[in-house]
């Protein structure tokens, strides 16, 4: 082979993981957004639940339990991989997004016992809004117009959903549950910077053990034993909540976080589709309505990521 072919094939050996990568680059939102897709039909189910237990058990006690039971369902794992494998790579920033989201999760069980489902909805949904100003101040991710214009769509479509019966009952504690929004974002900015260094699986089992710790004064001072049967839906927070934190971290590790915000808007459609198959809650105009606009917002930023990259 002449130099000039050998310089020929060598440009096309470098150049040949080129495509490979840019699909995989191009993929990669897409996939992102799928994970969080998972991530709040787990956290739909899990909500419910919790919202039950917190009005029959203290709710310091909830928070406690929950996430016990989330360290435990990681505990065959651990065993199995070993706890080396589980080792983080910096265990402040493990203590302080435990700390940080432990403060959000007490301003919440304090609240969600006394405010109403569609308040609830309406509040839970500012955290997305705070999750992309930190991305973009504290991150330094782009600000794509793009991605704001559809998290203010989807945002309205929320509010088209749940303004009929939101009403302001829940008073003071909802403003408690509207402050428990800055700090979660607070967490998942944390989280996306642990993605850098530690896996998802890695980061979920420091959360359950951290929240666990940081929540147990408070659920001692205020005990009740549960149930047979209220430990067995404990148990199913725990592995409820476990996924929905692994797949949120897989969707954080893949992609910016602005980019998977839009999709946190889908919740509400999960919401109004198990109030209908548990409870027969038929869901109305303005249901449909703000349904269609979410779904309209999350799917054009889903095609504008994919073709853009």
């Amino acid at each position: 082979m002449t130099p000039p072919d050998q310089a020929a094939a060598a440009s096309r050996a470098v150049a040949a993981p080129l495509p490979a990568a840019a699909a995989a680059g191009s993929r990669a939102v897409p996939r992102a957004m799928l994970w969080m897709l998972a991530s709040g039909l787990l956290f739909t189910g899990l909500n419910a639940l919790l919202r039950s237990l917190a009005q029959q058990l203290d709710p310091f006690v909830v928070q406690f339990l929950r996430y016990a039971a989330g360290a435990l369902v990681f505990l065959p794992f651990i065993l199995r991989a070993g706890p080396a494998a589980y080792r983080p790579k910096g265990l402040a920033g493990q203590l302080w997004r435990g700390a940080v989201h432990t403060a959000g999760l007490l301003l919440w069980f304090v609240a969600v016992p006394h405010v109403a489902m569609a308040e609830m909805t309406a509040l839970g949904f500012t955290t997305p809004l705070f999750i992309m100003l930190g991305a973009t101040l504290f991150l330094g991710e782009r600000m794509v117009p793009a991605r704001w214009a559809a998290a203010l769509v989807g945002f309205l479509g929320v509010l088209v959903v749940v303004s009929p019966g939101l009403t302001g009952t829940g008073g003071s504690y909802g403003v408690v549950m509207l402050a428990s929004s800055p700090l979660f974002a607070a967490s998942f900015l944390i989280t996306k910077a642990l993605t850098r260094r530690d896996s998802p699986q890695v980061i979920v089992v420091w959360q359950a053990l951290t929240i666990t710790l940081f929540s147990a004064p408070l659920a001692l001072y205020a005990w009740t034993w549960p149930t047979p049967l209220q430990w067995a839906l404990l148990l199913l927070t725990g592995v409820l909540g476990s996924a929905g934190h692994f797949c949120l971290t897989r969707a954080f590790a893949l992609a910016d976080l602005s980019a998977t915000q839009p999709v946190k808007f889908l919740e509400l459609l999960w919401s109004a589709a198990m109030g209908f198959a548990v409870w027969g809650d038929v869901p109305g105009k303005t249901t449909l309505l703000g349904g269609a606009i979410i779904f309209a917002a999350t799917s054009w930023i889903a095609r504008r990521e994919t073709r853009r990259r």
